[in-house]
């Protein structure tokens, strides 16, 4: 059918046309400058829709707190993309500034309250000059520590520039500056702030929350009302960028897609990876307009027409996209984001069941009920024509096809089948897992045993045999099976020796009347803990914190991996660990030896503990008297 001019315009920009070209400037292209909030108010203006709105807890206590009078003033801290600026122009706008002055280049602005105080905001303290800068810290002092109770500052800073610069000024003055520590001790959680200082760190917002609200967000915007009506979907078309969005609403899967994302981002978190508002933003609108074809990776509706003629919408995969899968490799690794879902592996790692599956399955009778459930179901981003065709050619074709740039062309269709396959397989599936299709296998009981642990559980006894086994194997460097009780073992001396077969003291696997293992979650990290006490009524037990890697890494050596083919890194942490508890252990027979009364025999003997193992991979303790050299 030939389209009149109308209709190819219409069906090139659609009705939904301002909406997508708004979120893609979300998206991680080379200048999304609408990630930064200076420039989202100008590209609504432009755009004329509404904007992708997001809860603000600290947002919420900061009005609360400016409402109730407390004399002081608020700093607002956190990494780039937290949304500092973002929660400094809301309470300006709540306290009544224009929004024409808020887009004032100034970094300095001030607004009159009704109660007679004056708030002075800093948007950013690094665009400060050193003499602004010491007149606002001088302030800052004064109202916090001092008398003035009409002023008040508003400050948005990196934790770095407002700790240096606080630590700069006390230098030049000779002194050490008494906001420096109290603010320092705030953001590491090891200390409250002072009264009259309100410190409000957006980097500590979980990132499983903040992930799916900004997904929420995006999936329900309103104007995705409007795609009803496109031409891109009539006669059963497939509009590869509402596909996406409906994928991530989570009505055909119960949610399950954003939940292992999640999953995935709280495990991140977990390692040690922030990932700011910002990045959330631009993982969002990468899922759902991603497209290797697109100009910069990222479609717009007038991309779609061509998609769909070429049948190439499978190739716009949000479980690729997911990834960055649709971006130049070296694009993608500059966001943080992509940096830290790609430590997973997922794509790259696999099972032989689920490689079986996607290579086998459409042929096997006993295997093809399930491959139509799992793949064939999914006729946009599953076993679709062209995947088949291509694993056709892979097993049935010329042996050119297996060779180089044909086997190449399949393995990156089971590579994009590979992340679909995390994400969509039900929960349950007999002899299939989504969490063994990536480097963090054990990444399901880490997360299990964290919420237990939160909700005030105890850790599962097959998790707590896996520990003690992996630990008594990295301690001994022996391949025993013990998972009742840990060996504290040397070499003989003082040292990190990883073969260590005298047994200096044991500890049950579990605390019994004040001593041995337990595992409880650390407060401050959000992360579970190894508790070790040698002794009872022992007041600092030996810790150690357990992130996922050093949980795999555990795991994965209780299943028979040698240490050091895993992680040299965490090997290093284990028998640092290790040496701890040698050092308690040394300590506490000195003190048992100084409190014993009655004096020992010296006959010329040293009673030494040997770890033996047996047949059945158990290690047994077993004392010999070695005769002392004169």
């Amino acid at each position: 059918m030939i389209k009149t001019p109308a209709q190819a315009k219409a069906s090139s920009h659609g009705p939904s046309y301002a909406w997508i070209k708004f979120l893609r400037s979300y998206g991680p292209t080379p200048n999304n400058t609408t990630l930064f909030d200076e420039y989202v108010t100008g590209a609504l203006g432009k755009a004329k829709v509404p904007p992708i709105t997001l809860s603000s807890p600290e947002l919420e206590k900061i009005k609360t707190r400016i409402a109730s009078s407390q004399r002081g003033s608020i700093l607002i801290a956190g990494t780039a993309g937290d949304g500092k600026t973002y929660h400094c122009r809301g309470l300006w706008a709540e306290l009544g500034g224009s929004i024409q002055e808020w887009a004032d280049p100034s970094a300095v602005k001030k607004i009159a309250l009704v109660d007679g105080r004056t708030a002075t905001f800093i948007k950013d303290l690094s665009e400060l000059s050193p003499e602004q800068s010491d007149e606002v810290l001088a302030l800052l002092e004064e109202s916090v520590l001092g008398a003035e109770d009409g002023k008040f500052l508003v400050i948005a800073s990196n934790h770095g520039q407002v700790l240096e610069r606080l630590r700069d000024l006390g230098i030049r003055q000779g002194r050490v500056h008494p906001l420096r520590k109290p603010i320092q001790d705030a953001f590491l959680q090891a200390g409250a702030a002072p009264e009259r200082l309100g410190i409000y760190d957006l980097s500590r917002a979980t990132h499983r929350e903040t992930l799916g609200e900004v997904l929420s967000a995006v999936a329900n915007h309103p104007d995705w009302g409007k795609c009803g009506g496109c031409l891109q979907q009539q006669g059963g078309a497939v509009c590869p960028i509402y596909e996406n969005r409906n994928r991530l609403l989570g009505d055909a899967d119960q949610g399950r897609f954003v939940k292992r994302l999640g999953d995935v981002v709280e495990v991140a978190r977990l390692n040690g990876w922030h990932l700011p508002v910002r990045d959330m933003l631009a993982l969002a609108s990468n899922m759902v307009l991603g497209h290797p074809d697109a100009k910069e990776g990222l479609m717009t509706c007038s991309d779609v027409p061509t998609i769909q003629e070429k049948n190439k919408v499978e190739h716009a995969s949000l479980y690729d996209n997911a990834f960055g899968a649709n971006l130049p490799l070296r694009r993608a690794m500059s966001r943080p984001v992509f940096r830290a879902l790609a430590a997973f592996g997922i794509g790259a790692e696999t099972t032989n069941a689920a490689d079986g599956l996607m290579v086998y399955g459409a042929d096997d009778p006993e295997l093809t009920a399930t491959f139509d459930k799992l793949l064939r179901a999914d006729s946009i981003f599953g076993a679709t024509a062209g995947y088949l065709a291509s694993l056709d050619s892979y097993l049935e074709g010329e042996e050119s096809a297996r060779l180089d740039a044909g086997a190449a062309k399949f393995l990156a269709r089971l590579q994009t089948q590979r992340r679909r396959f995390f994400f969509t397989v039900p929960n349950g599936e007999p002899s299939y897992g989504h969490w063994p299709m990536t480097a963090f296998r054990f990444a399901g009981d880490y997360l299990s045993m964290t919420d237990t642990l939160a909700a005030g559980g105890g850790v599962s006894e097959s998790v707590r045999a896996l520990l003690v086994k992996g630990l008594n194997r990295v301690m001994t460097g022996l391949l025993i099976e013990n998972n009742d009780k840990l060996f504290v073992a040397s070499s003989g001396g003082f040292s990190q020796s990883r073969v260590s077969v005298l047994c200096d003291t044991e500890a049950p696997a579990k605390r019994q009347g004040g001593k041995g293992m337990r595992i409880r979650l650390d407060p401050l990290t959000t992360r579970p803990m190894i508790d070790v006490a040698l002794a009872q009524g022992e007041v600092n037990p030996a810790s150690f914190t357990l992130t996922p890697v050093r949980f795999e890494f555990l795991c994965r050596v209780a299943e028979g991996a040698l240490p050091g083919s895993f992680s040299n890194e965490c090997l290093e942490d284990m028998l640092a660990f290790k040496a701890k508890l040698l050092r308690k252990e040394e300590l506490l027979r000195k003190r048992l030896l100084a409190e014993d009364d009655e004096p020992g025999s010296d006959d010329g003997f040293l009673a030494l503990n040997f770890i033996e193992v047996e047949h059945s991979g158990l290690g047994l303790s077993r004392r010999v008297a070695v005769k002392a050299a004169s």
